[in-house]
């Protein structure tokens, strides 16, 4: 069971939604809060975790991040048995894997619900927070997984990129369900990140613009915005390219803040000095 635990009103309906997208959901509505959704109700948080965090697989706070913490802080034993503990703020803008990253399949869990509402997943594990690049997909309809696997090996290969530096595939929200996609996500080992069309229209980066693309799903493009969307300080590293039908484009994230601040003292010659 995947715990939905909220305290606001905001709250209840981002937990309303991802309980209709998510197997084994529960709600859990503060006393306080007046709407009507289904729900368990609770009117101390301390006591509601206290009952379920041995229970629950997922405990998924809809509410500030310090109430999260104090919450299962005593009740916390180890990252092989702990659930997976995921942060959403009620703006629906982030979803932050914030205990049982790997483990407790925290940063999955940030994923599914980042896609599902259009936040970024904040996952903050080495292995994966380390790594600089989101591949971009394109794809026909019933598209094969071992296609796209082999596409994006392919296109890969060439740019001498190792898939241990792979962040993410990426795509539109119009191929969220594209199973032959899906698939390939998983033999690859990778996150797939879902880009709303939204963002995508409204994105002020050039693309390399597709006719078939705008008739099929009216979108300018995927497979490039969507690697440059799905990351932070991106650029875009590998224009599309086509193979046996399936469209892969690469973007890098950039890990040097500095270099992102025009005009920073810190990336001047001679830099700042310390104290």
């Amino acid at each position: 069971m995947i715990a939905l635990i909220t305290l606001s009103a905001a709250g209840a309906q981002i937990a309303d939604q991802l309980a209709a997208a998510i197997h084994d959901t529960r709600v859990y509505l503060h006393d306080s809060v007046d709407v009507p959704i289904p729900a368990e109700r609770f009117s101390r948080t301390f006591d509601l975790v206290a009952q379920i965090f041995n229970q629950a697989r997922g405990l998924v706070f809809i509410a500030p991040c310090g109430v999260a913490v104090r919450a299962v802080a005593p009740h916390i034993r180890h990252k092989r048995c702990d659930p997976a503990v995921v942060v959403v703020d009620v703006g629906a803008r982030h979803a932050v894997s914030l205990l049982g990253g790997h483990e407790g399949g925290a940063n999955d869990l940030a994923l599914t619900i980042g896609n599902l509402l259009d936040a970024e997943p904040v996952i903050s594990t080495t292995s994966e927070a380390a790594r600089d690049i989101i591949v971009g997909i394109g794809c026909r309809r019933d598209a094969p997984a071992a296609t796209i696997v082999q596409a994006v090996q392919t296109v890969l290969a060439s740019e001498a990129i190792g898939l241990d530096r792979v962040r993410y595939l990426a795509t539109a929200d119009v191929k969220r369900n594209e199973p032959g996609l899906l698939q390939a996500a998983r033999e690859l080992g990778l996150g797939l990140r879902i880009v709303s069309s939204e963002r995508i229209r409204a994105a002020g980066a050039a693309f390399t613009p597709s006719e078939f693309v705008k008739a099929k799903v009216d979108l300018p493009a995927v497979a490039e915005p969507a690697a440059l969307l799905a990351g932070w300080r991106t650029s875009l590293i590998r224009q599309k390219t086509i193979i046996n039908s399936v469209t892969v484009a690469i973007a890098r994230e950039n890990f040097s803040w500095s270099a992102s601040v025009p005009g920073d003292p810190r990336t001047a010659p001679g830099g700042l000095k310390r104290p």
